[in-house]
């Protein structure tokens, strides 16, 4: 098949150009959030929970359009995505009274998926304030959640779409590029795991990560209407050793190369990370290659 270029895994040919074009000049008074709605529904560009790829959509086109192969209409506005609201989340005001005791006596804790909720901007302000790494913006499909001992949140978690090239994971699983793209999706990238600091309970860390496993594979069947099969994250090992995610029998996976998902250089150019990753299911190499 002849290809024009690629993005994110999909072809462009030149009968799909030829399309946008035909497209682009049946609607001329429509803006690029338009086009991108009607190319989704022409092509059937939905994700697994039936919304439309919307955002890949635009990417797609643009880069189309920077290749000289289409023309855009001019942008009506400025963007409006989460790249704009990148902002520090505004402080929040939590009781920071030490809790210190063993785990049996910390009594029942409550996760909740708190995205798009009154309780999402707690977890955004307890991340940005506490976290090492400050706040985060997870791009695609993504989810938070907090943990509660009572009525004080005592952790954060975020998680997102996964890195599209990583090989100590992609070595682990032994997938095909081909069967990379097909079932990235099946991955959940753990962006930020947070534990309070005034919190100094034994083996709550671990403990909560293998709780955390459960959960996640429910919310994310619910409200993305796909499986995951495997969890991944990365721990920096200037800082940590990754303790608490070998007691949740989390697997090294190896080493981040050090060069972004964008590097052109080949050089190193930031810290270098530990991979881990978690298997949700026995038999998830088999389930990843194949799904």
């Amino acid at each position: 098949m002849e290809k024009v270029l690629t993005y994110r895994g999909l072809v462009a040919t030149p009968d799909d150009v030829e399309f946008i074009r035909r497209l682009l000049a049946e609607h001329p008074g429509e803006s690029r959030a338009e086009i991108s709605r009607r190319l989704c529904r022409a092509w059937n560009w939905v994700q697994p929970n039936g919304e439309p790829r919307a955002m890949v959509c635009r990417g797609y086109l643009l880069k189309l359009h920077r290749a000289g192969l289409i023309q855009l209409p001019a942008c009506q506005r400025g963007p409006r995505g989460p790249v704009v609201r990148r902002r520090i989340p505004p402080r929040v005001d939590v009781d920071e009274s030490p809790i210190d005791c063993v785990l049996g006596e910390l009594g029942p804790l409550q996760i909740r998926q708190v995205r798009r909720s009154p309780e999402e901007r707690l977890c955004d302000g307890l991340i940005a304030q506490y976290h090492y790494l400050g706040a985060c913006w997870p791009v695609g499909a993504h989810l938070k959640h907090l943990v509660f001992a009572g009525e004080r949140p005592i952790a954060a978690f975020a998680w997102s779409s996964p890195p599209r090239h990583l090989g100590a994971r992609d070595r682990h699983i032994g997938w095909t590029q081909e069967q990379r793209q097909r079932n990235l999706h099946l991955i959940a990238y753990q962006t930020r795991f947070l534990l309070l600091p005034w919190v100094w309970v034994p083996h709550l860390a671990s403990h909560l990560l293998g709780r955390m496993a459960k959960v996640l594979v429910q919310d994310w069947q619910r409200i993305y209407c796909h499986p995951l099969f495997f969890l991944e994250t990365f721990t920096d090992p200037e800082r940590y050793r990754g303790t608490c995610y070998r007691a949740a029998n989390w697997t090294h996976l190896g080493q981040t190369t050090g060069r972004g998902k964008n590097d052109q250089t080949h050089l190193v150019n930031r810290s270098i990370k530990a991979v881990w990753g978690y298997a949700l299911v026995e038999d998830f190499r088999e389930r990843l290659r194949d799904a």
